[in-house]
């Protein structure tokens, strides 16, 4: 049979099947080496970082927490499309078709070679995806083309019986991967006990009054924002922290070293940039590390360093103001949340946690050191991306009962929620109905300026539709703006406003 009579749909079929072998394989290979080096992984980072920020922002604000996996998705598919073209270019130009499915394979092994931390085995599961990818393309082309007793029109059935092999060798490969990768968990841990500690955290009102944020937030329910399409999985044993730069004593201190020194656990509502006036990026937690000032007095700073650029164990750097570092805030170097060792989605084993300052400014996950340097001289991640350099979290509120446009029966209910001003703390919360005078909320329990308070206001509802705003006033007398402004570059402001329908 010549390559020509092969039916097009075939040859896009053979360069699918063929493609999902190889990444299949390369996903295996990548849980073994490095996850993050993964073909369509290594590919969906680098389109990241060449992202423009409101590219960014916009997936964020509209995809939420599922703009990851939309994008591997979006990455996975574009590849799809192409090894079917090089399938069908292979019919009638073998030649043409491997080595489209060959350059494909070696944009992946450059986008991995080109992450931050990414070392020589980097390239590893994108070669084996090239290598099997066009060893299983010509071997598919090779099996209908020696199924000569098959009917013409008809499927030929060695070349049936290979493809079906192929695709179940794709999934097995793939899912090896996925299960090597979720098996390696968070070792177990004994964390110190801390030297202070605050009183136990009283409970929250929404015991009382459903639908209001729990006070302590749920680790599962804990967001998460960063540029990592696969947690990294970081082995204790290996990992270090380095300050060095403009310091008098460079310090690298191994895991169990960081465990020894003294620690202090201190409540903390942290909160995203990104996070939209009534969003969900902002959640409360007891986190337990070392004073950040502990360990820069120890390396003693030089006179001039005004900042700490401080970088994960991907790559992703973060710059922080040495003063917020070093004041009476107690910026932690973190190892343990709510009782427990970090989540590796947040972190583990080390990230940093910095009051009152948005994440991308002060709250380095996976951290791995710490460089002592000059706004001028080095620059991080986000603000190379037109960020705010310092980004002090703004005074906000938000309304979680009633949902928008949620009906309602009338007569008694509720309006409830979280208003956060880290470093400030909450003095009142305000409601509005409609046109209505502001009425002053009720507060939920006190634990600190640098964490959330709950609110409510009873409301006796009356049929119809009805709009809500709630603004907080902070304890140096701040109100909330109503100018209404995009988390870009600094942070949202105005007022959340919901509308209801009561029944």
């Amino acid at each position: 049979m010549e390559r020509s009579q092969t039916p097009v749909r075939v040859g896009a079929l053979h360069g699918l099947l063929a493609a999902a072998l190889g990444t299949g394989a390369a996903h295996l290979v990548a849980a073994l080496v490095d996850p993050a080096a993964s073909p369509v992984l290594a590919v969906g980072s680098t389109v990241i970082d060449a992202t423009p920020t409101p590219v960014k922002e916009w997936a964020v604000s509209t995809f939420g927490t599922a703009d990851k996996p939309i994008l591997v998705g979006s990455v996975a598919v574009v590849t799809l499309l192409l090894a079917a073209l090089a399938g069908v270019l292979h019919r009638t130009r073998p030649v043409l078709g491997l080595g489209l499915l060959a350059a494909l394979t070696a944009l992946a092994g450059a986008a991995a070679l080109s992450r931050p931390a990414a070392g020589p085995a980097a390239v590893l599961p994108s070669v084996v995806a090239g290598v099997l990818g066009c060893a299983t393309l010509a071997w598919l082309a090779g099996r209908r083309e020696a199924d000569t007793w098959a009917a013409p029109g008809q499927p030929a059935r060695r070349g049936v019986l290979a493809a079906g092999g192929a695709g179940v060798a794709a999934a097995a490969l793939g899912g090896g991967g996925q299960v090597i990768t979720a098996r390696r968990r968070v070792p177990e841990i004994a964390l110190p006990e801390p030297t202070t500690s605050p009183r136990p955290l009283p409970a929250g009102i929404e015991g009382t009054h459903e639908g209001v944020s729990p006070f302590v937030t749920p680790r599962d329910a804990f967001y998460r924002v960063d540029t990592a399409l696969t947690v990294p999985r970081v082995d204790p044993k290996d990992w270090q922290l380095v300050i060095d730069g403009d310091v008098e004593r460079p310090l690298t201190l191994s895991f169990d070293e960081l465990l020894e020194l003294p620690m202090i656990e201190k409540d903390i509502t942290m909160t995203c940039v990104s996070n939209e006036v009534g969003g969900g990026y902002v959640g409360s937690a007891r986190w337990l590390g070392v004073p950040t000032r502990t360990l820069l007095e120890r390396v003693g700073v030089r006179p001039g360093a005004d900042q700490v650029l401080s970088t994960s164990v991907e790559g992703m750097t973060i710059s922080t103001p040495v003063q917020a570092l070093m004041d009476d805030r107690n910026a932690l170097v973190v190892v343990g949340m709510d009782g427990a060792p970090l989540p590796r989605e947040h972190g583990f084993p080390v990230r940093l946690v910095t009051p009152g300052l948005y994440g991308f400014v002060g709250a380095t996950k996976w951290l791995t050191k710490m460089t002592l340097t000059t706004y001028a001289a080095q620059s991080a991640y986000w603000t190379d991306r037109d960020w705010a350099t310092d980004a002090p979290v703004l005074t906000q509120s938000r309304i979680d009962t009633p949902k928008p446009l949620d009906p309602i029966p009338a007569g008694s209910t509720v309006i409830g929620g979280v208003a956060w001003a880290q470093q400030r703390g909450i003095e009142r919360v305000e409601v509005r109905v409609d046109d209505g005078e502001w009425q002053r909320a009720t507060l939920g329990p006190d634990a600190g300026i640098d964490y959330w308070r709950q609110w409510y206001l009873p409301w006796k509802a009356t049929p119809g539709r009805h709009d809500i705003a709630v603004r907080a006033t902070d304890e140096t007398g701040y109100t909330q703006t109503t100018e209404r402004a995009t988390p870009f570059p600094k942070g949202a402001t105005g007022l959340h406003t919901i509308a209801v329908v009561v029944t």
